[in-house]
């Protein structure tokens, strides 16, 4: 066993109260602006998704962000997934046959239409990229189904501080920051500060880089804009929580099981280093 001096432990409890200090917010690189940590049901080790919280997000999706945005990757039997919104079947039929699908050739070698079905992609607003950027001046509406990997925030904390951030973040299996930075993007629409100059089209973000985006606000109408069932407040926070869950579900829809499998193999790995341990003591019990 190493022995660690006065001065050691001094530092090392500096080391962990600097990472204390430096955990609450995470600043974002645009502007001096900081992106909060936020409490989601699927962070850390044991966390998992909120079903009900996921039918809400893909309800907020379908009435406010599909009338621009695609979900390219997420099919529609991936939405009775008990791990993920767990529809029910039945009714992810139902809704499946409410789009109609481009599908073929027939026997004639052309292209028809048909009810959507449980094996099919959630059709896309738009018809190709020309299409959806003529309809929103040139601005080109990216698929959400990847949103939340493809976002992050950067650590800008100083450099002394940065290894006790990256272990505190590894302790704590912290992979939420595309998700906080979502929501911080959603909640983050406000009037420009006074003198700053707004391209045409664009509006004004206080976490997106250079703070103008071509996005308009998603949630303009306030309070109320989507009816929940289940009771829960309709509220714009709400909102962009409820569909950041959703998002993040898409981006990782084995985010459980991924979670599951590393406490097995960390509990695997556990067992068998105090099994080979105290073989090495037997081993080498005799020797001097």
């Amino acid at each position: 066993m190493v022995k660690m001096g006065g001065a050691g432990l001094a530092l090392a409890a500096l080391g962990v109260a600097a990472a204390a200090w430096a955990g609450p917010v995470l600043a974002q690189e645009h502007g001096g602006t900081q992106v909060a940590r936020q409490p989601w049901t699927f962070s850390g080790l044991f966390g998992e998704f909120n079903n009900n919280q996921l039918q809400r997000g893909f309800r907020v999706y379908t009435e406010i962000c599909s009338r621009c945005h695609s979900l390219n990757r997420i099919y529609f039997r991936n939405l009775a997934d008990p791990d993920g919104p767990a529809f029910p079947v039945d009714g992810v039929k139902s809704l499946a046959a409410t789009h109609q699908v481009e599908d073929g050739p027939d026997d004639n070698g052309k292209m028809f239409k048909r009810p959507g079905t449980l094996t099919d992609a959630i059709p896309s607003p738009y018809k190709n990229d020309k299409e959806a950027r003529a309809a929103h001046n040139g601005a080109l509406p990216p698929d959400l189904s990847l949103i939340v990997r493809a976002r992050s925030v950067e650590n800008d904390a100083p450099f002394y501080l940065v290894p006790y951030t990256m272990v505190r973040d590894v302790l704590s299996g912290y992979q939420e920051s595309g998700a906080d930075y979502l929501y911080a993007y959603l909640t983050g629409f406000q009037e420009p500060p006074k003198g700053f100059k707004l391209g045409d089209f664009m509006q004004y973000n206080r976490v997106f880089p250079g703070h103008q985006t071509a996005m308009p606000p998603p949630f303009a109408g306030g309070d109320g804009v989507v009816k929940y069932d289940d009771g829960t407040p309709a509220t714009v926070d709400n909102y962009a929580r409820d569909v950041t869950a959703f998002l993040a579900w898409a981006a990782d829809p084995r985010l459980e099981d991924r979670k599951r499998l590393g406490l097995l193999v960390m509990i695997y790995l556990i067992i068998t280093a105090v099994l080979l341990g105290f073989a090495k003591r037997r081993i080498w019990r005799e020797v001097h």
